[in-house]
């Protein structure tokens, strides 16, 4: 039996091929069947692969589709790359694949990628966690087909008027909408972020009271994702309150008091 190589679950990041980590990128290289998430992840990742790749979009297959042709190469002693958006561990469906994985012996491992919302925030320049405006942030979503926990609903995370990120729910902007209103105040700085990092990447930035307005104009409907907080309300000449990290009167283990 050939000598077996561990399945490599790969996160592709927020879209742009150079985002990927270095080793995500020779995991691509290297690999003789790539799996990808091809409803989400963009063929330009596909960039990294070489000649004679197998290349599959999992957008039609099933579970059991993906496990049988992740065993098939596998068994044969092949590198075996899956493929998934942003960082694998966040809405990535890949706990239920490694389940799968375990059942037939078959060994894996993950390598981390960037998720949308930190992207998000490169491109617009902010800081979600700033010092005495908000050390809080949530990456959420609002319950649709997929159920959450009661104790996640979306109102009772908003109350903690955190900064925070809503994943996967554009579809349902007048009900988050009518959410973030109640907790944040309509007058809270909000942005609405598609496709981030890549060509088409749009970010609009408005009030809560105008999120839902302004998603329906631009004819926003899927790969977006919903920022809102109290950090975004902080531009580069407002800032009051800064980390006690680079204050010189601040004694810590690499810098004495002056």
């Amino acid at each position: 039996m050939p000598k077996t190589n561990p399945v490599i679950f790969v996160g592709a990041g927020p879209g742009d091929p150079e985002l990927i980590t270095v080793k995500g990128q020779r995991a691509l290289m290297n690999a003789d069947l790539v799996i990808y998430a091809g409803s989400l992840v963009p063929e330009s990742l596909l960039t990294w692969t070489t000649k004679g790749v197998k290349i599959l979009s999992s957008a039609s297959m099933h579970l059991a589709e993906i496990i049988e042709e992740i065993k098939k190469y596998y068994l044969d002693g092949k590198n075996v790359v899956r493929l998934h958006t942003g960082d694998p561990s966040l809405y990535g469906a890949i706990f239920e694949q490694m389940a799968e994985l375990k059942k037939k012996s078959i060994d894996y491992i993950v390598i981390p990628g960037v998720t949308a919302a930190f992207a998000a925030a490169a491109s617009m320049g902010i800081e979600y966690t700033l010092p005495e405006i908000s050390q809080t942030l949530i990456l959420t979503r609002m319950e649709g087909r997929t159920p959450v926990p009661e104790a996640e609903a979306l109102a009772k995370l908003a109350t903690h008027q955190a900064s925070m990120v809503i994943y996967l729910s554009i579809t349902m902007i007048d009900k988050v909408s009518e959410i973030l209103e109640k907790t944040y105040g309509g007058e809270c700085a909000c942005a609405v972020a598609f496709r981030v990092s890549q060509p088409e990447e749009k970010i609009f930035c408005t009030q809560v009271k105008d999120l839902a307005r302004i998603v329906k104009e631009k004819k926003i409907t899927h790969q977006a994702l919903i920022i809102v907080g109290k950090a975004l309300n902080v531009s580069l000449d407002q800032l009051k309150y800064k980390s006690k990290l680079y204050d010189k009167k601040f004694q810590h283990g690499y810098r004495g008091l002056e």
